[in-house]
């Protein structure tokens, strides 16, 4: 598939990406991404998921974070969800969910036993630590672990 057609392909996703940008501090484009990060992303997050510190979401061609260092630490992991978007386009959100719903009547995490997440965790470096997250994040650990 050529380039633009795989950017289109996953485009209807990116659009809510770009929507979410809007409260980014600071945009780049690195390797075809737009990657955004700041205080406001973080604020997001938690009221997405109160009870998850989520440190970096991809959304299409969009990578947002909680800061510089998230985003650095998450390249690698967040890079997969992009190609998962590339492959599934405009049904990747519905099959994430669809996925952590599996999980968890499996009765599993819905983060760490979604089947799109363990594929993104084999190609991530694991234990990389995030300290500015809000509590304090160690990459590839589930939060009720010691």
């Amino acid at each position: 598939m050529p380039p633009w057609a795989v950017y289109l392909w996953a485009a209807p996703t990116t659009i809510i990406g770009l929507a979410a940008a809007l409260l980014a501090d600071h945009l780049a484009v690195v390797d075809g991404v737009l990657e955004g990060h700041g205080p406001q992303i973080g604020q997001a997050f938690d009221i997405v998921a109160p009870r998850r510190s989520i440190v970096a979401m991809t959304l299409g061609h969009v990578v947002l974070a909680r800061s510089r260092a998230a985003l650095d630490a998450t390249r690698a992991h967040e890079r997969v969800h992009v190609r998962q978007c590339e492959r599934w386009g405009p049904f990747f959100v519905p099959a994430y969910i669809v996925a952590s719903v599996a999980a968890r009547v499996r009765g599993g995490d819905v983060y760490f036993d979604n089947r799109f997440e363990r594929e993104a965790w084999s190609a991530a470096p694991i234990g990389v630590a995030v300290p500015d997250a809000d509590p304090p994040v160690r990459l590839g650990q589930r939060a009720d672990a010691t």
